[in-house]
């Protein structure tokens, strides 16, 4: 259970920390070894790849026609004269609906990657019939609860790099995931669609994941760090009451990127169960003149989605 924090005081401490290194992961050095973390591995061992899987769950029923055309027109109208573009996938486990919004766009990850860097951790080690190590435990803690980049790299490396995540992609049934090139894990492109499918292997009780490691990283993407709890979790409403209700698991992602001029790219992923919903959130987004605006439209755009979906459920009840 997580409590939002004031946007001015988490814009303000994420961005001094910038945690979601793109190229310049490359050059910050070897990973960190300290607090016991695992040695990086040799060369990359080439894998035979698998079967794409279905989805973890059937497609959700979308929103009428006519709602669905309203709360993309809602959408249009926000990002109307302000710079910066923005994808957004929904679904909600409790009734069904679902809702996507410019589904072609594709972004960098940013640091939303660190949280299948540690599901690709996890399928390795039950491959391997076994738990993770308590180095690998320590380091995964530390990529997702605080975006440590050390720890990320570290665990890049003893997946695989992007062969490791591309052949969890695949489990996780992923269609527009494209790892980053050498170290680069933070240059990885993705849509909003495949972060949800992300999130759905972790809610789905036959996903490709156990029970035990499909709790675990629900349990990480809940303890992180406050500064770093804005985002998706704005879909749990304004109000207090409603706030200090909601079950809140999100990884975000942000970046200021030099092959857009400086401008930043902002993501946030998670999973909100709040009021009788339970709801997977993706929103990407990128080209925003600002951390700030870049924050303001991830956060607009899944409080408007989750209410859209929120006003549909209520009116097809009362029927």
């Amino acid at each position: 259970m997580r409590r939002r924090v004031p946007f001015r005081r988490a814009v303000a401490a994420a961005a001094t920390a910038v945690a979601c290194a793109l190229p310049a992961a490359a050059s910050a050095g070897p990973p960190s070894l300290h607090d016991g973390a695992v040695p990086v591995p040799g060369p990359e061992v080439p894998v035979t790849p698998t079967p794409v899987p279905p989805d973890p769950s059937p497609s959700p029923p979308a929103l009428t026609a006519e709602r669905r055309e309203r709360l993309a027109r809602s959408l249009d109208r926000y990002l109307e004269g302000r710079r910066g573009r923005l994808s957004v996938a929904v679904r909600d486990l409790e009734t069904g609906l679902g809702f996507s919004y410019e589904p072609r766009l594709r972004t960098a990850t940013a640091s939303i990657v660190k949280v299948e860097i540690v599901v690709a951790l996890l399928l390795k080690a039950q491959r391997e019939d076994r738990a993770p190590t308590a180095a690998e435990r320590s380091l995964a803690e530390r990529a997702v609860t605080v975006s440590d980049n050390d720890a990320a790299t570290a665990l890049w490396h003893a997946i695989g790099g992007g062969r490791g995540l591309a052949r969890a992609g695949k489990r996780l049934g992923f269609e527009d995931t494209e790892p980053g090139p050498g170290t680069a894990w933070g240059a990885t492109t993705t849509s909003a669609a495949d972060q949800v499918r992300l999130l759905a292997a972790l809610a789905a009780e036959d996903g490709p994941l156990t029970e035990r490691n499909r709790r675990y990283v629900l349990d990480l993407m809940e303890k992180v760090a406050p500064e770093q709890a804005w985002g998706v979790s704005s879909a749990a409403g304004q109000d207090a009451a409603d706030t200090a209700n909601a079950e809140v698991a999100l990884k975000n992602g942000w970046l200021p990127r030099e092959v857009d001029g400086g401008a930043w790219t902002v993501n946030s992923i998670g999973r909100v169960r709040t009021g009788g919903h339970d709801l997977l959130i993706a929103v990407v987004s990128d080209r925003h003149p600002s951390m700030a605006a870049g924050v303001a439209a991830v956060e607009h755009a899944a409080a408007a989605v989750a209410g859209a979906l929120a006003d549909a459920a209520d009116a097809a009840a009362s029927r």
